[in-house]
């Protein structure tokens, strides 16, 4: 079996419960067969980021894509889920998260895709739903070198450029970074991929009540990262 497909296992525990009081009380009304028929990961936020970094420098120093347990894993998690980190992640075809951080397989990561890995009302319930139902106790921010997204953002702060159909309103909470990366040391479009990252990991480290209460608890823990697309590595920086 080769490198990659060495996936992490995690332990068992307890079957997954939902808090009914508190922050949480939202989320009473879902049952935990809803989200899996099993235990949540045992990993705790600092050793699911530790996790992504070693099969980030798998990748980086190997990178290989492997099947040969696939069925297997398959069979294993068809009856329920409990990814060990969550990822708000750029649709871009060249990041593809599983692959990024070392060839994870079905039912590790619990990911959100979008054009500049910006958290709208969607994604945000899908945050709020892998935290609360899921317990995935980390939360990755991650953007990438050369972001269409972002360099679109920039444009409309510098050359007053507009975009046909959605695009438009798609990139505009990516102006505010664009705006506040304007005039910086450096490369323009890379610190405006910083800054979008910086402030989407702000937003949701206080984005209440469900994911900033479990932030505060010390459940979750939610960092930034920009994959670059030349080397492969991924620097989490926020």
């Amino acid at each position: 079996m080769c490198e990659t497909c060495k996936t992490f296992k995690p332990s068992r525990r307890q079957a997954l419960t939902l808090a009914a009081t508190g922050a949480l009380a939202g989320f009473a009304g879902l049952q935990p067969a809803a989200a899996s028929d099993g235990p949540a990961t045992a990993l705790t936020p600092d050793q699911a980021l530790e996790q992504l970094k070693a099969g980030n420098r798998r990748f980086v120093a190997n990178p290989q894509a492997c099947v040969s347990d696939m069925a297997k894993r398959r069979h294993d998690v068809a009856a329920g889920q409990a990814p060990w980190a969550t990822l708000v992640s750029c649709a871009d075809s060249r990041v593809p998260p599983e692959l990024v951080f070392g060839g994870l397989s079905l039912g590790e990561l619990f990911v959100i895709r979008n054009a500049g890995n910006t958290v709208d009302t969607v994604a945000m319930g899908t945050l709020e739903y892998g935290a609360a139902v899921l317990k995935s106790p980390l939360i990755v921010v991650l953007g990438h070198e050369r972001c269409g997204a972002v360099m679109a953002a920039c444009d409309v702060v510098t050359k007053n450029a507009t975009f046909p159909g959605s695009i438009g309103p798609m990139i505009e909470p990516i102006l505010p970074a664009a705006i506040a990366a304007r005039g910086r040391d450096g490369d323009f479009v890379d610190n405006a991929v910083r800054e979008n990252v910086r402030r989407t990991v702000a937003r949701l480290q206080t984005a209440g009540p469900v994911v900033a209460d479990m932030v505060k608890a010390g459940k979750i823990k939610i960092v930034g990262g920009r994959y670059d697309l030349d080397s492969g590595e991924v620097d989490f920086f926020a």
